[in-house]
């Protein structure tokens, strides 16, 4: 008789769930219960297929959308973005040919692929999802596990339903104490990858819990989960609870009747056991944390809205102390500088982090009423059609609008210099995206990242600002 299990963390439970064969050395042989694709990273993967003539093992577990290289002008068209419409008419043949689901221009499910799963009940707690880009760490917000994943592994996927991991250490970071108004979950995950670094997750799936995690609503995780790979972490992860059920209930792909009773019977047996302890923990206090913005070319250079360009000459180490040098020159700062003197050109809402339904409430609260700063171009992308649709049964569309915002269509828009939507050489841009590498948003061009509140605050003020002096008159 083998001996019982012992205590088992949530990624523990859907890695053991979805185990094909052991392949030896900490490889293992996995089933993938969901599969997403976009334009931009599919096209080779579907070519392989067609050139040794498989076909696609389950086309019903793959689902395609449409993101990144589209245009988000209101009027926009397959051919608005000239040198990449061919992308388009690849997937959306390829998918008519294999029978995946799609949702192309003009569909109202259309939009990011990460905001998509999950509004559409796509990604469920316990399943193992992946997809051809690295953010697709946001949808274990539900309590699934997912991670992105190269062309060639697209290509496996697609004709075989598997693919091989190594299984991964894992990380727990339990975020005590509730943060104020005003700071919301990318402040905290802002918070996080400036106190543990850009590569402190390396190896490792990362579950976020504490009390500060489970006040968050389901998209407060998406945005924590998505910037998992910004730590060096491929997953990230919350405990599913009845804050998650309540938002997957009645999703279209999501189980419906007796089914959904019992799915949720069995998503209650997922979270972490409580003497499970996880390969490396971590605990932050966030009663105090103001929202955060960073000031360099990586998400671990960031500090309190309110502080100052650091010192490089105050680091110790040579190599971070060299980037933090190399940083400044491509950012044009100098040590010492209040952050709110910095002033901006461009403010982006949007992305696979912050366009959701909540994210444009938060930005709406701060514009509504006001007027973006002369000279400064801000930009609302809604994350999918369902979004953009609810957003303006709320009369967000009107809010920013009337502030002098410009409101867009779904897609990646200015997260990812794909498409049309790029801040100029030299031009300073306060982005509620994810990474703000040298010309991620186009050649030249420096990116500040923030929450929604904050970018919608810098846009009034064209600076960058403090959120919390406009909701305390809101």
């Amino acid at each position: 008789m083998s001996a019982a299990p012992g205590p088992r963390l949530l990624v523990d439970k859907i890695w053991e769930r979805h185990v094909v064969r052991a392949l030896g050395q900490g490889y293992d042989l996995l089933y993938v219960t969901r599969h997403m694709v976009h334009e931009l990273s599919s096209d080779v993967a579907f070519a392989a297929l067609a050139k040794t003539g498989r076909p696609v093992r389950r086309p019903d577990l793959t689902f395609a959308t449409e993101d990144h290289v589209v245009s988000t002008a209101p009027d926009r068209g397959d051919d608005s973005v000239p040198d990449k419409a061919h992308y388009l008419r690849w997937l959306r043949d390829y998918t008519a040919r294999s029978g995946i689901t799609s949702f192309p221009l003009g569909d109202r499910r259309q939009g990011i692929v990460h905001v998509v799963a999950p509004e559409q009940g796509i990604a469920l707690p316990g399943t193992l999802l992946v997809c051809g880009d690295s953010h697709t760490c946001t949808v274990g917000g539900l309590g699934a596990i997912a991670w992105g994943i190269g062309t060639s592994e697209v290509a496996h996927v697609l004709a075989t339903q598997t693919l091989v991991k190594r299984r991964p250490r894992t990380m727990r970071v339990t975020f005590e104490g509730r943060p104020g108004p005003g700071t919301s979950a990318k402040d905290l995950i802002l918070r996080l990858i400036g106190h543990v670094g850009a590569a402190g997750g390396d190896g490792h799936a990362v579950e976020y819990a504490g009390a500060a995690i489970r006040a968050l609503d389901v998209e407060g995780r998406l945005t924590l989960c998505n910037l998992s790979i910004e730590l060096g972490a491929r997953i990230g992860t919350v405990a599913p609870d009845d804050v998650t059920f309540d938002y997957l209930a009645g999703r279209p792909f999501a189980p419906k009747g007796a089914a959904w009773d019992a799915a949720v019977a069995d998503w209650r047996t997922l979270p972490s056991d409580p003497d499970a302890r996880a390969d490396r923990e971590v605990t932050l206090d966030v009663t105090d944390l103001a929202p955060q913005v960073t000031w360099g070319t990586s998400p671990a250079m960031v500090t309190d809205v309110q502080g100052t360009v650091p010192d490089p000459s105050h680091e110790a180490d040579p190599i971070r102390r060299a980037a933090a040098e190399r940083a400044l020159e491509y950012m044009a700062l100098e040590p010492g500088t209040r952050l709110a003197d910095v002033p901006v050109d461009v403010v982006f809402v949007g992305s696979c982090t912050n366009s959701r339904l909540s994210d444009l409430r938060a930005a709406a609260r701060v514009a509504r009423g006001r007027r973006v700063a002369p000279g400064v171009r801000a930009l609302v992308v809604p994350g999918s059609g369902e979004v953009r649709r609810a957003a303006e049964a709320e009369g967000l569309d009107r809010a920013f609008l009337e502030a002098g915002f410009e409101w867009r269509a779904p897609g990646c828009s200015m997260c990812v210099s794909a498409n049309d939507d790029r801040v100029g050489p030299g031009k300073r841009c306060v982005s509620t995206s994810n990474r703000n590498f040298e010309s991620r948003q186009g050649p030249g061009a420096r990116t500040h990242l923030a929450s929604p509140a904050t970018a919608a605050a810098s846009a009034i003020t064209g600076r960058i600002a403090d959120p919390r002096s406009f909701l305390e008159n809101a």
